[in-house]
C-alpha cells in the first residue's frame, strides 16, 4: 500500500510540472503572437555616407601621413568646411545643404524588392525638397510585366514631386529593368552595363503530346473563350496561339510608348527590337547620359551634398529568408547561363 501511495504522489508531482511547463509554453507562445501583430513590417536604416568616406579618409591618412602633414592637413579640412558653412548661410541664420538619397534595388523575376523600394520611395518623399536629389542604383535582368511596371511607378512618385532622380546602372538595367531606368531625368551606366532588352516574351514547355503518347488526360473548364490559351498541358491550337501574339504585340507597344513618354530623346524604333546594349553603346543610341559608376557618382555627390544611403529591411521568418535566398541564387545561375549561352562574348 505505501509503494501505491508514493506512485501516486510520483504522478501528481509529474502531472503538476508538466501542466506548469504547458502552461508557461502557452503564454510565451501567447505573447509572442501579441508582439508579433504589434510588430512593425521592418526598419528603416540610414547612413550618412558623408561621415563613412571622412572615416575611412582619416584612417588612410593616420596611416600613410607624418605628424606635421596630417595636422596641415586637418588644418586646410577644417578651413575648407567653413568656408563652405558660410556660403550656404541663408538670411536666417540657418545652414542647408543639398541632399541626395541614394536608394538600392536588385531586381529578380519577380520584383521582389518592390516592397522595400516603396516603403523607402514613401520615406524620403517626407523629407526630400525640389533642391535635393533621389539617386538609385538599380540593377535587373527584366522579369513579371505587372511587377516592374509598379516598381516604375514607385520611381515616377519621386519624379512627379518635382526632385531629381537618376539612376545609376553598374551591371545591367534590361527589359523590365530599364522600363524602370527610363523613368529617370538622367541615367548613368558603367562602361560595360547591359541595357535594353525592349521587348516582351512568353514562352512555356508544352508536354501534351507526352501525356498523350502514356494515355494521361488532362482537362481543363473554362468559362470565357479567351479564359486560357497556352498552358503546359492541352493541346496548342492556332487560335491560342495568335491570340497570346497579339497580347504580346500590345504589351510590347504599350513598353515602346513608356520608353518614348519618358525618354523622348530616343529613336524607338531603333532601339526597340528587344537587343541589349553596353553602356558606350547604349549612349549612342541615347539611352544612357553618362558613362560612370555610381561609386564615382556617389563620391562627387558628397563634396557639396549630404549624401544619405536610405534601405527598408523587411523582416522575414528564417524559412521565408532560406527559402528566398535558395531562389535568388537560382536566378542568378540562370540568368549567367542564359547570358553567357546568348551572348557567347568572352575576353
Amino acid at each position: 500500500m505505501e509503494y501505491v501511495i508514493e506512485y501516486v504522489v510520483f504522478l501528481a508531482k509529474t502531472a503538476t510540472i508538466v501542466i506548469a511547463v504547458f502552461a508557461i509554453l502557452s503564454m510565451m507562445v501567447a505573447a509572442g503572437q501579441r508582439n508579433r501583430r504589434h510588430m512593425q513590417r521592418g526598419s528603416l536604416h540610414v547612413t550618412h555616407v558623408n561621415k563613412e568616406l571622412e572615416s575611412m579618409q582619416q584612417g588612410l591618412q593616420r596611416s600613410i601621413l607624418d605628424k606635421f602633414s596630417l595636422k596641415r592637413f586637418n588644418k586646410a579640412e577644417k578651413k575648407r568646411l567653413k568656408d563652405e558653412e558660410k556660403k550656404l548661410k541663408t538670411d536666417s541664420g540657418e545652414t542647408r545643404r543639398r541632399r541626395v538619397y541614394v536608394l538600392s534595388f536588385e531586381g529578380d523575376m519577380e520584383a521582389s524588392g518592390l516592397e522595400s523600394l516603396r516603403q523607402e520611395v514613401t520615406a524620403v518623399l517626407t523629407m526630400a525638397e525640389p533642391q535635393d536629389e533621389v539617386m538609385v542604383r538599380l540593377e535587373s535582368p527584366g522579369g513579371m510585366v505587372h511587377a516592374y511596371g509598379l516598381a516604375s511607378s514607385q520611381l515616377l512618385r519621386v519624379r512627379q514631386r518635382e526632385i531629381p532622380l537618376t539612376i545609376c546602372v553598374d551591371k545591367v538595367a534590361a527589359s523590365g529593368g530599364y522600363m524602370m531606368a527610363c523613368v529617370a531625368d538622367r541615367i548613368i551606366a558603367a562602361p560595360f552595363a547591359i541595357l535594353g532588352s525592349i521587348g516582351v516574351l512568353v514562352q512555356l514547355p508544352n508536354i501534351h503530346r507526352l501525356l498523350k503518347k502514356n494515355d494521361v488526360d488532362f482537362e481543363m473548364i473554362t468559362a470565357g473563350e479567351y479564359k486560357r490559351t497556352l498552358t503546359p498541358f492541352s493541346e496548342v491550337t492556332e487560335k491560342g496561339r495568335d491570340k497570346v501574339k497579339q497580347e504580346v504585340e500590345e504589351m510590347h507597344e504599350l513598353f515602346k510608348q513608356w520608353v518614348k513618354q519618358y525618354r523622348p530623346v530616343v529613336d524607338i524604333d531603333i532601339i526597340a527590337t528587344g537587343e541589349t546594349w553596353t553602356g558606350t553603346q547604349a549612349q549612342t543610341r541615347n539611352m544612357v547620359d553618362a558613362i560612370s559608376t555610381s561609386d564615382d557618382y556617389i563620391v562627387d555627390a558628397c563634396k557639396e551634398s549630404d549624401v544619405y544611403e536610405v534601405n527598408y529591411e523587411i523582416r522575414v521568418p528564417l524559412g521565408e529568408k532560406l527559402g528566398g535566398a535558395l531562389q535568388k541564387a537560382m536566378d542568378k545561375t540562370l540568368l549567367t547561363w542564359w547570358q553567357r549561352l546568348r551572348e557567347q562574348r568572352q575576353f
